[in-house]
């Protein structure tokens, strides 16, 4: 099973909705959101264009959307996956030995690096606010996490 994961859309409808567009023509139907979508629009307008699923978690720019959970536990492909905002509270879940990969946003800049074994990883900001717009792609069956950058989508 292949999902996405994004985070730091702040606004930017323009961007996220090139992303779905893209998941949509590989049918890729799960999009993990590690939290600043910042307002309901977005989170409407990407519900009525995505051909799936998306989970949110809340970020620091979400004060207007207070029902969406800080954080959240899902497994996805046989995967124990761990979802929130920010980068020290993933790495506590990734330290916990509970979950095969914990995701996280906030810090705008695409990582990843292995804690025990636990997969730790941001995959970047929707918003193109401090770098280039990316997103990741993980395959649950490869284990394997790719960066895309929006730009070079085709």
């Amino acid at each position: 099973m292949k999902f996405a994961v994004v985070s730091d859309t702040h606004d930017n409808i323009k961007s996220f909705l090139k992303i779905i567009t893209w998941l949509n023509t590989q049918k890729i139907k799960t999009i993990l959101h590690c939290g600043d979508i910042c307002n309901q629009e977005i989170m409407d307008e990407a519900g009525k264009n995505f051909k799936g699923k998306i989970y949110y978690v809340r970020g620091n720019g979400d004060y207007e959307l207070p029902e969406i959970p800080e954080t959240m536990e899902i497994e996805l492909g046989g995967k124990r996956i761990f979802l929130n905002h920010y980068p020290e509270v993933a790495k506590q879940a990734a330290e916990s030995g509970k979950y095969d990969i914990a995701f996280y946003g906030h810090t705008h800049r695409p990582w990843v690096e292995q804690v025990g074994k636990c997969k730790l990883a941001n995959p970047g900001e929707v918003a193109g606010q401090r770098y280039k717009p990316t997103f990741a792609i993980y395959d649950t069956e490869t284990d394997t996490l790719e960066l895309k950058i929006l730009e070079k989508l085709v």
